[in-house]
């Protein structure tokens, strides 16, 4: 996608070995461009959250296989790599994917070939996640059509929730995809973006995408898209995954589950795209079994924001020494959902529509 009109993507490399990333900390006030140059700042990266959405982390992972193999290939090396970067953060299954697909692919060749395997697979990984969210775009586009098509106006509004867009993956996004699309076959939209609390990506995120993609948006309070939906001002909701269950849970950014009912009371359709990756097919019940990160209480005491001399600073917004809650992510129940967009094709939220993706992702791979 674009930057002040030129063409970037989240993760990049440069001279074949240089890894480069966005580091989205400072957005959108600062616009950084950060080298990852040892595995500690990769793994740094995804904890901290220079990076981050499901699909980034998970090929950002790859590239931190690739550069510790470069300066160590030995099979001490390899488990410390895998160790180190499945401690970053619990939630997001394609970081999961990845670490496991690498390390098994690396921990049955030479070691002398190890080094240049994982940069070569690496480079498979992000050119597969923009060739995934590219038709992402193209599947949800039908849905965004059929959704206008049944309107008396020539404009669709859609609630989108968090950050799923280019910066939460390579390029495209996945939320965001069909939307970039449908804006591409020029279709008029409007979009309205939940602020996305503790860490503000959609306000930070999301409107600094939109913006310069020249993608119509207003940025609204988390609790303010029920009000919309009960007023006919939403069309549909478009939410990404960081990580889905067999049977069509989605763990999304927490405030997606509220979202859901808010939409399935107003009887509006609520998508998420999600590419297959996004997953976990040993995860039978969402709301069970998959692990909710618990992030530092200090995001939620505090808010980051601009002074007026343009210094990036974090203002306390409560009480000092309020005790705070923060888990990162919540569970959208399958029956709230209306359908996956995902890169092969639109699925229902249950086992038996979700087997037959699973068998055609496993017949492509």
């Amino acid at each position: 996608m674009k930057v002040n009109g030129k063409k970037y993507t989240s993760i990049w490399i440069e001279n074949d070995n240089r890894v480069f990333i966005i580091d989205q900390r400072w957005l959108p006030h600062q616009f950084k461009i950060v080298e990852l140059v040892s595995i500690n700042d990769f793994a740094i990266s995804i904890k901290d959250m220079w990076v981050r959405g499901a699909p980034l982390i998970g090929v950002t992972a790859a590239f931190g296989f690739a550069k510790s193999m470069q300066y160590d290939s030995s099979d001490n090396s390899l488990n410390e790599t895998k160790s180190l970067l499945l401690s970053t953060r619990p939630t997001a299954v394609n970081l999961h994917w990845a670490i496991q697909m690498m390390f098994d692919l690396l921990i049955t060749v030479d070691k002398d070939a190890r080094a240049e395997i994982a940069l070569s697979k690496a480079k498979d990984i992000l050119k597969k996640d923009i060739l995934s969210n590219n038709q992402i775009g193209k599947n949800g586009y039908e849905i965004i059509k059929k959704i206008l098509n049944k309107k008396n106006t020539d404009t669709i509004n859609i609630l989108t929730h968090c950050n799923a867009g280019w910066l939460a993956t390579v390029d495209w996004g996945t939320a965001t995809s069909p939307i970039y699309y449908a804006r591409e076959k020029g279709m008029n939209i409007h979009v309205f973006v939940d602020e996305t609390r503790p860490r503000n990506q959609g306000a930070q995120l999301t409107t600094w995408e939109l913006f310069h993609n020249d993608i119509s948006h207003d940025l609204i309070v988390d609790n303010a898209g029920g009000h919309l939906m009960q007023h006919k001002e939403i069309d549909m909701v478009l939410v990404g995954s960081d990580r889905t269950s067999s049977n069509g849970d989605v763990c999304n950014k927490i405030g997606t589950y509220l979202k859901a009912l808010s939409a399935f009371d107003n009887n509006i359709p609520f998508y998420v795209a999600l590419p297959s990756s996004t997953i976990d097919w040993n995860i039978r019940d969402g709301i069970k079994e998959i692990p909710i990160e618990e992030r530092d209480g200090n995001e939620v005491n505090f808010v980051q924001g601009k002074d007026k001399t343009n210094n990036i600073i974090n203002v306390d917004i409560a009480p000092e020494g309020t005790r705070s809650r923060n888990p990162a992510f919540d569970v959208t129940p399958a029956r709230l959902v209306s359908g996956l967009i995902t890169e092969h094709g639109i699925f229902d939220a249950n086992f038996n529509s979700l087997q037959n993706l699973k068998k055609i992702s496993e017949g492509l791979s």
